[in-house]
């Protein structure tokens, strides 16, 4: 019954509603472009990082999991992320540790997680900047 009155207001709303609208293949093509252009904020991408790093993980994991977050920033230059775990860990809120495989881990400590909950507790637009995260 419900999905019966669905389709009659979606045929209701192509026949009455988007007559109206008419869209070029440049107007397609630059919505496309701009959804897979998503870019996420230095706040999001620090926070992702930092959840990441709740487990410990290689520099390579964390690349490949923000990836699968939809975070493409590190994918062609990632040593800049190796650059912000470098911080981090200056900063005190990253441990880091050496296996035998040659393979560095990165987690955070009791301070990065404590940051970490401060951090998602506010809202995205108070979030400060990466900026003052790693120098503040």
């Amino acid at each position: 019954m419900m999905e019966k009155r669905l389709k009659n207001l979606r045929k209701t709303m192509d026949r009455e509603v988007f007559t109206q609208l008419k869209f070029t293949e440049e107007h397609k093509n630059r919505i496309r472009e701009k959804i897979t252009q998503e870019t996420h904020n230095d706040a999001e991408i620090m926070i992702a990082i930092m959840q990441l790093l709740v487990q410990e993980k290689t520099g390579y994991q964390l690349v490949s999991l923000l990836q699968s977050r939809g975070i493409s920033n590190f994918k062609e230059n990632e040593g800049s992320l190796y650059i912000i775990l470098h911080r981090l860990e200056l900063k005190g809120v990253l441990k880091s540790s050496w296996q035998e495989d040659d393979a560095k881990f990165y987690q955070l400590n009791k301070q990065g997680r404590k940051l970490l909950k401060r951090l998602e507790k506010q809202p995205l637009s108070n979030h400060v900047s990466l900026k003052e995260i790693l120098e503040g």
